[in-house]
């Protein structure tokens, strides 16, 4: 580089640092230029602005806690509905035994099954976890599952006729759906056919 080339840039330096000194003045005498009301104002926005930020933060906190807490046992419960499926079915298994049902001692037996199934049932209420209602229902399928359809006269079509497995929601929130059969209006097509 020559001594000119040199020059040149050393000038261009300087001009550059010049015009960043000056703008950085006049955003000095802007700020210098602000009232003391209108600082005041500038402070009091950001401060209103901090202090929302940090009540927004506080109330996501407390939904995740309280959700954390609701639905925290979410899991565990559904896992538990399998204890009261098994003991329902083994009632049925049993009563349905031809050796069994001649035991003298098989309604002492299903007593104390009934026993127990009462108390899941007791537990599950005392925690919000309730049996969901279908027989006879219009079928929804935010908390129903059709298992299939069943040819009734006596039923509008979409109502539940038939319950297959019990469904049960954690406080608001579906826990398992119902398994259900749904009425649907007799195919007369078939018929007329044979």
């Amino acid at each position: 580089m020559s001594e000119n080339d040199n020059k040149n840039q050393e000038e261009i330096k300087s001009k550059i640092e010049e015009v960043e000194n000056s703008s950085n003045l006049e955003e000095k005498k802007e700020n210098s230029n602000l009232s003391v009301e209108d600082k005041l104002k500038e402070t009091e926005d950001k401060l209103l602005r901090s202090l929302a930020e940090i009540e927004n933060q506080r109330r996501r906190f407390e939904k995740e806690i309280k959700d954390a807490f609701e639905f925290g046992s979410f899991n565990f419960a559904k896992e538990s509905l399998e204890i009261l499926d098994n003991l329902q079915r083994a009632k049925v298994a049993i009563k349905n035994d031809n050796t069994l049902r001649e035991n003298k001692d098989l309604d002492k037996f299903l007593e104390n099954i009934d026993i127990i199934e009462t108390n899941l049932i007791s537990i599950f209420e005392k925690n919000n976890i309730k049996k969901i209602d279908a027989k006879g229902m219009k079928f929804d399928p935010n908390i129903h599952q059709a298992m299939t359809e069943i040819e009734d006269e006596k039923s509008e079509p979409g109502t539940i006729v038939q319950e297959i497995q019990p469904g049960y929601m954690l406080g608001e929130r579906l826990l398992r759906p119902v398994l259900v059969g749904v009425a649907k209006r007799k195919d007369t097509k078939k018929h007329e056919k044979k």
